[in-house]
C-alpha cells in the first residue's frame, strides 16, 4: 500500500494569493471609510463581510489546497477578516458619535420656553350650571331624569293638559318635524322638536309608580330669534315630586333649599299666582335679588341694575301638578298629589355671573368660557 502524495500540488487558487486577498481587504476598509452614515455603513457591511463577501469566498477556497498551504491561506484570510471587522467597529462607532451628536443639536428642548403654551381648556358654563342645580336635588334623593329631544306632540302637549287651540302649538312658537304641523291640510307629523323638559315627566309617571322624585336638565327648542336675550335652543331643568300628602307647603321649602343651596343662606323665594296648563295651582317663582338683597327698594341711592331695584327677580313657575295630568299618565289623583317647576338655566347664568348678552353662550368664544375655568 502506498503512502499518500503529499508532493501533489493542484492549480493554484487565484482569490487566495497573498495580493488578491490584500486586495479584498483595501476595498473594504475603503468602502467602510466612505461610508457617510449608518445606512451606508450597513451597505458596505453586507457587500464585504456577508456571505456572499469576496473574503466569505475565498474562505471557501481554502479546502481545494493542499494540506501544506492551507494553514498559511487560513492565517492570512483569517487576518484579512479581523482587519476588516475591526475596521467596522471603528467606523460604527464614529458614525454612531456623530448621529447622537447631531440628534443633540437638532432634537435639543429648550427648558427655559414657556409649559404652557396650550392654553387650558374649560368646560361650557351652562353646563357646570346645570350640573350644579341638578346635584342640589339629588343630595334630597332626587333622580335625573332624561328624554329624547325629538319628541311625540302628545307627551309635549296632549298628556300635560295644553288644549288643541292653545297658541303654543302654533307653527310660529314650535318646531314641527316635516313641517307639518298637527290637523294642517299638509297632513299629520305629531313630531316636534320638544319646547320644555316637561314631556320627561310624563314619560317618567308612566314608566313607574309612585312615589317619583326627578329632576329633568335638558335642551329645549323655541321658535325664538337670536338676541341678547332670546335663543332657539337653550337648557331648561324642571322638577316633578309626585307622592302621598305632598303640598304648596312643600313646593315652597324645595325652593327655599334650592335658592340657597345656590345663592346663599339668607335667600328666599316668594310665589305669585299665574296659569300654567300642567298645574293648579300655579305660580310664578322670585327670589330675593342676591345683589341688593332687597336693600335698593325705595333707596335711589343704592339702585340696583340686576333687579332694577325691585328686590325680587323672577326665577320660574311652578305648581301642583293638575290631575288632568296625573289622570293621563295613569296616576291616581285621589292618591296621589305632586308639584313641579322650572326654569332657564341661561335665565340663571346671566343673573348668577351678570352676563348681558346670551349671544355670548352660543357663539363658541374662548374667551367667554375660559373664565369659568374647568369645574366640575
Amino acid at each position: 500500500m502506498s503512502a499518500p502524495n503529499k508532493s501533489y500540488d493542484p492549480v493554484e487558487v487565484e482569490a487566495l494569493k497573498p495580493e488578491e486577498i490584500e486586495r479584498m481587504r483595501d476595498e473594504a476598509l475603503a468602502a467602510f471609510a466612505a461610508a457617510g452614515d449608518l445606512e451606508q455603513l450597513q451597505e458596505a457591511k453586507v457587500a464585504h463581510t456577508g456571505g456572499t463577501s469576496p473574503l466569505a469566498l475565498a474562505n471557501r477556497e481554502i479546502g481545494a489546497l493542499p494540506p501544506h498551504a492551507k494553514a498559511d491561506a487560513g492565517k492570512r484570510v483569517g487576518q484579512a477578516r479581523g482587519a476588516v471587522s475591526k475596521a467596522l467597529a471603528a467606523r460604527q462607532a464614529e458614525l454612531e458619535a456623530e448621529r447622537d451628536a447631531r440628534v443633540l443639536v437638532e432634537e435639543a428642548v429648550d427648558v427655559t420656553l414657556p409649559y404652557d403654551r396650550v392654553p387650558a381648556g374649560a368646560r361650557h358654563p351652562l353646563t357646570t350650571m346645570m350640573e350644579r342645580v341638578a346635584d342640589v336635588f339629588v343630595s334630597m334623593g332626587y333622580e335625573i331624569a332624561e328624554g329624547p329631544e325629538v319628541e311625540a306632540e302628545w307627551f309635549n302637549f296632549d298628556a300635560l293638559n295644553f288644549t288643541p287651540d292653545h297658541p303654543a302649538r302654533q307653527m310660529q312658537d314650535t318646531f314641527f318635524v316635516h313641517g307639518a304641523k298637527s290637523g294642517d291640510s299638509d297632513g299629520e307629523s305629531g313630531v316636534i322638536l320638544r319646547t320644555h323638559t316637561s314631556p320627561v315627566q310624563a314619560r317618567a309617571l308612566l314608566d313607574r309608580e309612585p312615589p317619583v322624585y326627578i329632576v329633568c336638565p335638558g335642551r329645549v327648542y323655541r321658535t325664538d330669534e337670536l338676541d341678547a336675550t332670546h335663543t332657539p335652543v337653550f337648557h331648561q331643568i324642571e322638577l316633578l315630586a309626585v307622592d302621598e300628602g305632598l303640598t304648596m307647603a312643600d313646593l315652597k321649602g324645595t325652593l327655599d333649599h334650592m335658592v340657597q343651596s345656590l345663592f346663599g343662606a339668607d335667600m328666599k323665594t316668594r310665589l305669585r299666582p299665574n296659569y300654567f296648563p300642567f298645574t293648579e295651582p300655579s305660580a310664578e317663582m322670585d327670589m330675593l335679588c342676591y345683589v341688593c338683597r332687597g336693600e335698593s327698594v325705595g333707596n335711589p341711592d343704592k339702585a340696583c341694575r340686576t333687579c332694577s331695584s325691585e328686590g325680587w327677580i323672577e326665577l320660574g313657575g311652578c305648581g301642583m301638578v293638575n290631575p288632568r295630568v296625573l289622570v293621563a299618565c295613569g296616576v291616581d289623583p285621589e292618591k296621589y298629589s305632586g308639584f313641579a317647576f322650572g326654569f332657564g338655566i341661561e335665565r340663571m347664568l346671566m343673573f348668577r355671573h351678570n352676563v348681558e348678552d346670551m349671544r355670548d353662550m352660543v357663539e363658541g368664544d374662548v374667551r367667554f368660557t375660559r373664565p369659568f375655568g374647568m369645574e366640575i
